[in-house]
């Protein structure tokens, strides 16, 4: 049994179960008629007996029967004793024996060595001549034959409707588990030629088949983008190491040739310096961000003065936002206070701010708005800058996706993993992120939080 297949086996438990419930249906159907059957010869048969009084009279001295009496009546033989057991009258079965004994009103079975009948013996009084035995005898064979030829009506039929409903049932399961075939075949080719493009596509359907290949064709979508990001992935952070690699082991190769100034070497260890560092941004945002993409990252709750953060962060920012004449103003309220982790909050603020710096339009400005409205902190980041146009929204969210491709240098930390950073932060706080932008006009990025 484990060597066969799925569709085999519920067509053979099928079949077995039904050619069972056949037969005991046909049992009980047999059994049924049997019983209804003898019950109805026994019925006909006192019937019979009793009608016939009616044509038996008694006149001048002589018993007279009318013609009917000797009617072989639905196969009731009819015959008339007197009292001493002599046959006075009527019909018998050629093999019957005059001398069983009566029994009154009671029918039982005789047999002889060829046939088996049903007796019923009825003693009634002919008024003027006394009484009388009268006697109606029925053949069991027809009742057996009628058993007979429904039992073998029965045997012939029975094969056809086994194999009826085997076939029937074999149509139905291979119907039903087709869809399983053609995963299955979807699954083998998926594996043998790595192409995470096939799907099943049964279609629609509410059954559970449909709903388990539709869930399989999901599961592929899935499957397909986080393999398209783990190779964009390793993509993305192969180009943006390379050029500070490339830029560190130049400056050491030219800090290592003899008759270098102390001036020229104090600048190639700035540079090398300053690449360092941010490679070590983007290692650290690496590292960050795949903590989270496996739960790992933990939050530090406490206390936090918002407003006070926010301040110093802007303040901070001033510098570089100045580098590029843009003025950066804070609308902040006094005193918001969160339970919140202060190192996260920090990569909050700075990634929005420096994000709005960076992309900003030159010699525009930056707002920053904190405030706090019932029992939600609602914080925004307003620049004039290039904008972001409609069909790269829901991109901006993804790792190393940069809106202006030719901003990737690490030297203005444009790595593509500030927001996604921003978006974690906002969500693992129980906050959501909106950003809203016109292309050449300017962008808002905001996010609220809610507190008790």
């Amino acid at each position: 049994m484990k060597n066969l297949s799925i569709k085999l086996k519920i067509t053979l438990w099928y079949t077995l179960f039904m050619t069972m419930l056949i037969i005991i249906i046909l049992s009980l159907l047999i059994s049924i008629s049997n019983s209804r059957i003898i019950s109805n010869a026994k019925d006909q048969l006192i019937k019979a007996v009793t009608q016939s009084i009616t044509e038996i009279d008694y006149e001048d001295g002589y018993l007279e029967f009318e013609e009917d009496f000797n009617f072989l009546a639905k196969g009731v033989y009819l015959s008339v004793y007197d009292l001493e057991g002599t046959l006075l009258y009527g019909r018998t079965p050629p093999d019957f024996d005059h001398t069983v004994s009566f029994q009154r009103e009671h029918v039982r079975k005789y047999s002889t060595n060829q046939s088996t009948w049903y007796l019923y013996d009825h003693l009634d009084s002919i008024e003027g001549y006394g009484d009388l035995w009268i006697r109606g005898i029925s053949s069991q064979t027809q009742g057996d034959t009628a058993i007979s030829v429904l039992l073998k009506l029965s045997l012939i039929l029975l094969p056809i409707f086994v194999l009826c409903v085997a076939l029937g049932g074999y149509s139905i399961t291979r119907k039903t588990l087709l869809p399983l075939s053609k995963m299955t075949e979807t699954t083998k080719r998926i594996s043998s030629g790595n192409d995470l493009k096939t799907r099943i596509g049964l279609g629609k359907g509410k059954d559970e088949v449909h709903q388990l290949a539709d869930t399989f064709d999901h599961m592929m979508d899935r499957l397909e983008n986080a393999f398209e990001n783990e190779k964009r992935f390793t993509a993305d952070v192969s180009h943006e190491l390379r050029t500070p690699v490339s830029v560190i082991i130049t400056q050491c190769e030219y800090s290592l040739k003899k008759n270098q100034s102390k001036e020229e070497m104090n600048e190639s260890l700035t540079i090398i310096l300053d690449q360092s560092k941010n490679m070590s941004n983007l290692i650290s945002q690496l590292l960050t961000l795949a903590r989270t993409d496996h739960n790992q990252q933990q939050l530090h709750l406490e206390t936090v003065n918002l407003s006070e953060l926010c301040e110093v962060i802007v303040e901070e920012q001033s510098y570089h936002a100045s580098e590029r004449k843009i003025t950066l103003k804070a609308d902040i309220t006094p005193n918001i206070l969160m339970q919140a982790d202060e190192t996260m909050m920090m990569r909050l603020f700075i990634n929005l701010i420096s994000n709005s710096i960076t992309y900003g339009k030159y010699g525009g400005e930056t707002l920053v708005s904190l405030k706090i409205n019932g029992n939600r902190i609602i914080g925004s980041v307003t620049d004039n800058g290039i904008g972001i146009k409609a069909n790269q929204l829901d991109k901006i969210w993804e790792r190393f996706y940069q809106v202006d491709p030719s901003r990737t240098s690490l030297k203005e930390n444009g790595v593509g993993l500030g927001l996604p950073m921003v978006k974690w932060i906002v969500e693992s706080h129980g906050g959501k992120v909106f950003v809203e932008s016109v292309f050449g006009e300017g962008s808002t990025f905001s996010f609220e939080f809610y507190v008790n």
